[in-house]
């Protein structure tokens, strides 16, 4: 069974850094599309950070440019979405979701894993 667990979560405070963490079981991320998407309280569901597999092409939204890095271990089937200078509107639950595809998928609905999110809190 495909699933994807968050994790690396958590209360921190502006200009603290987190990783957070994908972990893929029943499936491997290398031939997938790999998003970070977040969700505010009363907000849509944003994408943040996706890696394409037709090119390895990876997309960071402007709000997180310049702070925010895609990586990931083939060989441990994780990704991971280091956070740096995080500021208080980053504030949000996290998910990483997946899909097999050729094109730049590019919202929420068109992603068909999804993991259960972790909460990121900056708040000094």
């Amino acid at each position: 069974q495909a699933q994807l667990v968050e994790s690396g979560g958590g209360l921190v405070q502006p200009g603290g850094s987190l990783r957070l963490s994908c972990t893929a079981s029943g499936f491997s991320l290398d031939y997938y599309n790999i998003g970070w998407f977040r969700q505010a309280p009363g907000k849509e569901r944003e994408r943040v950070s996706c890696v394409y597999h037709s090119d390895n092409n990876i997309y960071y939204a402007d709000s997180v440019k310049g702070r925010f890095t895609f990586s990931r271990d083939n060989a441990k089937n994780i990704v991971y979405l280091q956070m740096n200078s995080l500021k208080p509107e980053d504030t949000a639950v996290y998910y990483c979701a997946a899909r097999r595809g050729s094109y730049y998928y590019t919202k929420s609905h068109e992603y068909e894993y999804w993991g259960q999110g972790t909460q990121v809190t900056v708040s000094s």
